[in-house]
């Protein structure tokens, strides 16, 4: 008899996860791993941030605090979502969790049913499919490709609905793509979406600053689609806050309140000292963001270029987020340096035992055909990578 229970033995690991792991093994054993696979900005939290938290500290902000978070705080996210997105939220509205990880996991829970169809273009978020999945859901996947700048159009949405759809979920900008949706883009799905009322979406929108396309918009504030829409977010990835563990949702209220009363059972109100600095973060001028921003455009400008010089890889431009994802399927079914590449897995496999770089496989984001990997890292490491990775190809 098996002590673990079919639902963790039928959960999948996360391949982003366990390919840091692998680097950071292959480093601690003295090799020189250049690790591209985790999506972490690697600045410092903003000073500002890290002196509010300190405040926190010294007013002893060490009680436990509300489930869905401050009241304090949550209306400086309702005054964020309509500074930045055109949202109209009030504070009941909103629920503050460990992280928007936790956010999306509350959502699945608290929507979902045995057998339910959720709609994930894909390539997709990696933890998407297994969080639905955990949750009673069906994972629908709609494949998109380097040639459509990985969106998906309004006929593919139409031909992926079916009388069990009960919810879409998708990032823009996009992890792992980089791809932004514009607003024509999603008034033109939300035309679709009119058709059937009764499907919920959920918009992932933690990169929203990482944005280099200049046009952002929430599918959100579309007429017709506050009601039936999710938003997350966080301060995770723009204010280099990863560790922090901070997200937040603005949603229907039914949605919200049932979001707290699972979080209220399973882990109660984000930290306290978090919270306090969150407060600080979302009020900020996301112009004081410009400088990683504008960093981030350089790197990709950067690394788009290198991978061009590279024969066998297709890119496309990223328009936000700080991660690229070249379709890597001409190298499938030949033979490099004695290793046969199958997959993008076998791929990914290679360049890390070849050219001691650490990218994610595509698999684990819907798309066999392609490698992720963040430019999250200095220029110079960038431009040692793609060196060695058109080595080991060449």
């Amino acid at each position: 008899m098996n002590a673990l229970s079919d639902r963790i033995n039928n959960l999948s690991t996360s391949q982003t996860l366990a390919m840091a792991a692998l680097a950071r093994e292959l480093k601690a054993q003295g090799k020189d791993i250049i690790s591209l696979s985790l999506g972490e900005p690697d600045f410092n939290t903003p000073d500002f941030i890290k002196e509010a938290a300190k405040k926190a500290i010294d007013e002893n902000y060490s009680t436990y605090s509300p489930v869905d978070g401050y009241v304090d705080l949550k209306e400086a996210i309702c005054k964020k979502f309509k500074r930045d997105n055109d949202l109209d939220y009030k504070p009941a509205n909103i629920v503050v969790s460990t992280g928007a990880k936790q956010s999306l996991y509350n959502i699945a829970q608290v929507m979902l049913n045995e057998g339910d169809e959720v709609i994930l273009p894909a390539p997709y978020w990696v933890s998407y499919f297994e969080i639905i999945k955990l949750s009673g859901g069906t994972p629908i996947e709609v494949p998109t490709s380097v040639e459509s700048d990985f969106k998906i159009t309004p006929e593919q949405l139409e031909k992926a609905i079916t009388p069990k759809t009960k919810m879409m979920w998708f990032s823009s900008p996009c992890n792992p793509s980089g791809s932004v949706y514009n607003k024509e883009e999603l008034t033109a799905l939300c035309k679709v979406l009119e058709k059937h009322p009764n499907i919920y979406i959920v918009s992932d929108e933690i990169y929203e600053h990482i944005n280099f396309s200049g046009t952002f918009c929430s599918i959100g504030s579309i007429p017709g689609m506050l009601e039936r829409t999710i938003t997350v977010n966080g301060v995770a990835k723009a204010f280099a806050m990863t560790g922090w563990r901070i997200g937040y949702i603005g949603a229907p209220e039914f949605i919200a309140k049932a979001c707290t009363k699972i979080q209220g059972q399973v882990t109660s109100g984000a930290n306290s000292i978090a919270q306090r600095a969150t407060i600080t973060a979302v009020e900020a001028d996301p112009k004081v963001l410009q400088h990683m921003v504008d960093a981030f455009h350089k790197r990709r400008d950067l690394v788009v270029g290198l991978i061009r010089e590279i024969p066998g890889l297709k890119i496309n431009v990223p328009e936000g987020a700080f991660y690229v994802f070249p379709d890597v399927s001409e190298f499938f079914g030949k033979t490099l340096k004695g290793t046969k590449i199958e997959n993008a897995t076998d791929f990914s496999m290679y360049l890390l035992a070849e050219a001691n770089v650490a990218t994610v496989t595509g698999e684990a984001f819907g798309n066999p055909n392609c490698i992720r990997f963040s430019y999250a890292t200095s220029d110079d490491l960038l431009k040692e990578a793609l060196r060695r990775i058109k080595e080991a190809l060449s």
